[in-house]
């Protein structure tokens, strides 16, 4: 390759001569119209901060392209709110996510003096953010940037201040999360990447990245991009050389283009195709997708089709406009992931068959997200759940997480049977349920051999033989506790099949979470735990770390204890990411087993009030989700909705911190448009828990033209506990509905009022 030479030398002298941009600000073209429909009330800024970390960038629902500015800055998301420095927009992201980035791959960056490819970072001086839409304009530069997308290709309005140097640059090889140490844990790594110039218009290229979050296997992004305006120079870079050559082949070092405009393209708009296949599919679905330059027109697409989802739900015109803002931004966090990516799959073909990608990740999603997508959009689930099932055909097993085209990471259980569980329980049709049994059963009996980080169940062998998965093993409590809620999942389906052998075995293996039941510990005030226990059988109050023969540290473990000390890694731990206070509570498909275990309701009762009046209940993550609702196993519904209403007023809100923990691809949102409504599902299982709504009238649009209302008369601040129900006219006494009642069509009416009433779950329940 050749260094710069005198034309690419004086091509840097003149883009580095321009002089600095001028006070007045140019305003650029319009901003797209809003509509008038539902997607007003989407607000992408809620969760943005804090711990939420939510996609802030425009994207179709389940889309493959995610086009948004990336920061300096741990965030997965790429974005980091003002002032903290810009570096470009990157094409591909994920959404509320924790641990290892993933992604921020292709970015492009308008700027207008120097081409040192680092000269163009900047800062912004406002932002909108808005479904569908983003738009700023740079502090130093002044150039206005406003972005919006189609499902597989990205379309930018760049509007350049008058009297500046017009350039853009595109880099192949930026992406998130980068370490100078190899194969360095969760940090992506380059592998290679290449651009082309194809035309004054035109560049391809691609990029490819391996590790992140699930420490997969390389994936290749390749993109297309295409602009409006004829570039009038160009150049291209490999490593830290610029040149004038039109191309750039993969040597190992990154590589990207750099484009200079006519002084009288003040506004430059540019189309960026995105592919996992190739170069050409990338341009195909630019140029598919966006077959013209009405940038408005993208805009108004995708609201159309968010539109088409959000509506499925409707709330009552007068519902508090912060409401209607927190529900409907609920909605559209959960339907951003997983990312439907078919005809998309490198790995293999499969013509029909559904791919999904970013399962970021299912132990998160299970309880709460699933069931809502089914609920919205029931083919939608239906495809997604077809595509767990091919990839454990074709890839080994199915996924726990999934990106990049590689499974990883296993937090905890196999949580891909609760997901099928839940299909089968609502009777989703278009799933060939012998081979889900088949993927179900492959998790469950064979062992992920050294792989167990990324698939399948490990420690799988002494669960097997012990009933318990023994200290020593990582995350050795909740694994045990979820193996056996996922054995249940597939007792279910054993069931419905009528293989009643198999239905029974695994029946009896869900009761496995009992074998690591330490009935005589106590801690404050309650009877019982989940507590660690060797291969021997006996129980350990002191846990070791290391496999060193000379010096074994040890801390002491109690119910309470989240993290070891300095010593124990987080994902070594006997649980993941809660403590035995949490988990010894989280046994969704046997809670009159778990309340009987904890000495009958009236201990049940008092354990769970110290669980909340002690602060040991963790509103910012997953394995606690079903516990506010366990007051209705006996009888005492209210109780739930009093702790969820304080859980939402303390935790939940419409601004930038709204959400209480990482969104996890829609699980904290879902979470709350569940209890908006007034129903909670118990995921993998057929019926949903009835809590007092926060809204006092629902409608679900179903997708066979139904209709299901949810009704809360007198719902008012004093009037705020159930006092009697009626479904479709009858009186209807219990605490749970059936998904059937639902998908049937019809109303339920609460009548609601001051008492504090007593009513009791479904008897087949």
């Amino acid at each position: 390759m050749r260094h710069a030479t005198t034309a690419a030398c004086g091509l840097l002298l003149l883009m580095a001569s321009a002089a600095m941009p001028m006070a007045a600000q140019t305003t650029g073209p319009a901003t797209p119209s809003r509509e008038e429909g539902l997607t007003r009330y989407v607000d992408p800024r809620i969760g943005s901060e804090g711990l939420g970390r939510v996609f802030i960038g425009p994207s179709y629902p389940y889309g493959m392209v995610k086009p948004s500015p990336d920061c300096t800055c741990k965030n997965n998301s790429g974005w980091a709110s003002m002032p903290t420095q810009i570096d470009g927009f990157a094409q591909v992201h994920v959404s509320g996510t924790g641990g290892g980035p993933k992604y921020g791959n292709i970015l492009v960056m308008p700027f207008g003096m120097g081409m040192d490819r680092t000269s163009h970072i900047d800062y912004r001086e406002y932002e909108e953010i808005a479904l569908g839409y983003y738009d700023t304009r740079l502090k130093h530069s002044g150039i206005r940037i406003e972005v919006t997308t189609a499902e597989r290709a990205s379309f930018y309005r760049f509007s350049y201040p008058k009297d500046s140097l017009k350039s853009l640059a595109i880099d192949a090889g930026f992406f998130l999360g980068e370490n100078s140490v190899p194969d360095s844990r969760e940090c992506q790594q380059f592998v290679g990447s290449e651009v082309q110039i194809l035309s004054p218009t035109e560049v391809q290229g691609y990029t490819r990245i391996r590790g992140g979050w699930n420490n997969g296997r390389a994936y290749t992004v390749y993109f297309y991009a295409e602009t409006d305006h004829p570039a009038v120079q160009t150049a291209t870079w490999k490593g830290s050389r610029i040149t004038e050559e039109k191309e750039q082949v993969d040597t190992g070092e990154k590589s990207g283009a750099l484009l200079r405009f006519a002084a009288d393209a003040e506004c430059v708009q540019l189309k960026v195709g995105i592919s996992f296949i190739s170069q050409q599919k990338a341009r195909m679905n630019a140029r598919t997708q966006i077959p013209h330059w009405d940038f408005g027109r993208v805009h108004a697409d995708l609201l159309q089709a968010w539109q088409g989802l959000l509506e499925r739900i409707e709330l009552p015109e007068d519902a508090p406009e912060a409401q209607k803002r927190m529900f409907y931004t609920a909605l559209y966090h959960t339907m951003l992931m997983p990312v439907d990516r078919t005809g998309e799959n490198p790995l293999w073909t499969d013509p029909g068959v559904p791919y999904y990608d970013d399962y970021y990740a299912i132990w998160d999603t299970y309880r709460t997200s699933t069931p809502l997508i089914t609920l919205i959009d029931p083919q939608r689930e239906v495809d997604i759940v077809n595509a767990m099932i091919n990839i454990c055909k074709r890839d080994g097993y199915m996924p726990d997480a999934r990106s990049g085209n590689s499974n990883g990471r296993t937090q905890g259980g196999s949580n891909g049977e609760i997901v099928l569980a839940d299909a089968f329980v609502k009777q989703l049709p278009g799933i060939d349920w012998e081979e889900a049994l088949k993927a179900m059963l492959k998790d469950a009996t064979v062992p992920p051999g050294g792989n167990e980080e990324a698939e399948g169940r490990g420690g799988l062998v002494p669960y097997l033989q012990l009933g318990y998965i023994p200290h020593g093993i990582d995350r050795a409590g909740n694994r045990t506790v979820e193996y056996a809620y996922c054995d249940y999942a597939i007792a279910l389906v054993a069931k419905g099949l009528g293989k009643e052998e198999l239905y029974r075995q695994y029946l009896k293996q869900s009761e496995n979470w009992k074998n690591l039941w330490r009935d005589d510990y106590e801690h404050e005030g309650a009877r019982g735990f989940i507590m660690p226990r060797d291969a021997e059988g006996n129980w350990l109050d002191s846990l070791s770390y290391g496999h060193s023969k000379l010096w074994k540290p040890k801390y002491k473990y109690t119910p309470l204890t989240f993290e070891g000390p300095w010593y124990t890694p987080w994902w070594s731990m006997f649980f993941y990411e809660a403590s035995s206070w949490e988990y010894s509570l989280s046994i969704p498909h046997d809670v009159p087993g778990l309340i009987a275990k904890c000495g009958g309701p009236e201990a049940f009762e008092k354990r769970l009030d110290t669980f909340f009046e002690r602060g040991f209940y963790n509103v910012n993550n997953e394995p606690s989700f079903l516990t506010p609702c366990l007051y209705h196993w006996i009888g005492k519904p209210w109780k739930s909705s009093d702790r969820i209403r304080r859980i939402v007023e303390e935790c939940y809100n419409d601004g930038p911190v709204g959400l209480p923990g990482n969104d996890d691809s829609g699980a904290m949102s879902s979470w709350l448009a569940f209890h908006m409504m007034g129903f909670y599902p118990n995921a993998g299982q057929d019926y949903y828990l009835i809590n007092t709504p926060m809204l006092r009238e629902v409608t679900l649009h179903l997708a066979d033209g139904k209709q299901f209302r949810i009704v809360a008369k007198g719902l008012s601040e004093k009037n705020r506990y159930i006092q009697s129900a009626t479904l479709n006219g009858v009186p209807y006494p219990y605490t749970t509905l059936k998904h059937r009642d639902i998908t049937a069509g019809g109303e339920l009416v609460l009548k609601m009022g001051k008492k504090k009433v007593d009513r009791m779950m479904n008897c087949e329940l």
